[in-house]
């Protein structure tokens, strides 16, 4: 890798700052809807939103610091990632109430509900919204062209979005056939790793950090997120969370067993479980 200087760290500063406000304004928005409809689990739906917003805010505010291919590019992949698991949350929890986990957490409130949800779930997401998203903002400020290596991160978030969605769609499928309530879903993708959403999204952030790569500053100021969201998805709120979860289902110690917990694989001889 060629180092590349130029890295324009006063604008990159400033930008933070109006990527701090798009993460927030979008959070607050959906608070006052959450609000009026009931229910906190759109938050949800605003993660993917919100980073949107941040790619959008700081494609407008790195113009004349940093490439436009390597912009445009950026705050596309990060726009259809954010949308398309925006539209497939809103889906999903359409005609549902609150979320358990969201009600087991205000349950506990000391004082209001909403002020408590306001600040742990909204203020909380918002704050993790503008820390992973800063390959998405360090990237618009690095004045190189697209290299090999860009094309490559290009390229992983590809493989991680296809292990989105191909992975929620299988699943809801599984779900909508009512010969399949109670059962393990272990088919498709679902039979190589018992996270396919979890795994693509890991490759969607190292992807997207990888198009900081050029510059030696943008990199070193953007590992935080890749790093982040890997720990979050396999030891904070993401896998442990729901296999702690999943752990009573019949048939899920042995979906466990014979399925890769995160890296895809294939499975291990014993045939699909039968619950």
């Amino acid at each position: 890798m060629t180092p590349v200087s130029g890295f324009g760290w006063g604008p990159f500063a400033e930008g933070l700052a109006w990527s701090a406000g798009a993460a927030l304004g979008v959070m607050l928005a959906t608070f006052a809807v959450a609000l009026r409809v009931g229910v906190h689990r759109i938050v949800d739906v605003a993660w993917g939103i919100a980073f949107t917003a941040v790619a959008a805010v700081t494609f407008a505010a790195s113009a004349g610091h940093g490439d436009l291919g390597r912009r445009l590019l950026v705050t596309s992949l990060t726009a259809l990632w954010g949308l398309r698991l925006a539209a497939h949350i809103a889906r999903r929890g359409r005609g549902h109430g609150e979320d358990p986990r969201y009600e087991a957490m205000l349950a506990k409130a000391p004082g209001s509900r909403n002020a408590y949800a306001l600040r742990k779930v909204y203020l909380l997401q918002g704050a993790l919204v503008w820390l992973v998203s800063l390959p998405v903002q360090a990237a618009q400020y690095v004045p190189a062209p697209p290299s090999a290596l860009a094309w490559a991160g290009a390229a992983l978030w590809a493989v991680g979005l296809g292990f989105e969605a191909v992975g929620d769609a299988q699943l809801a499928r599984f779900k909508a056939d009512p010969a399949n309530r109670g059962a393990v879903m272990d088919r498709g993708l679902w039979a190589w790793t018992r996270h396919p959403n979890y795994f693509g999204d890991f490759c969607v952030w190292w992807g997207l950090f990888l198009l900081t790569c050029d510059s030696p500053q943008a990199a070193a100021v953007s590992l935080v997120s890749p790093v982040v969201m890997s720990l979050l998805l396999t030891r904070g709120s993401g896998q442990r969370l729901l296999e702690r979860h999943m752990a009573d289902r019949p048939g899920y110690a042995a979906y466990m067993a014979r399925t890769s917990g995160f890296l895809p694989r294939p499975p291990k001889r014993g045939g699909r479980s039968a619950s």
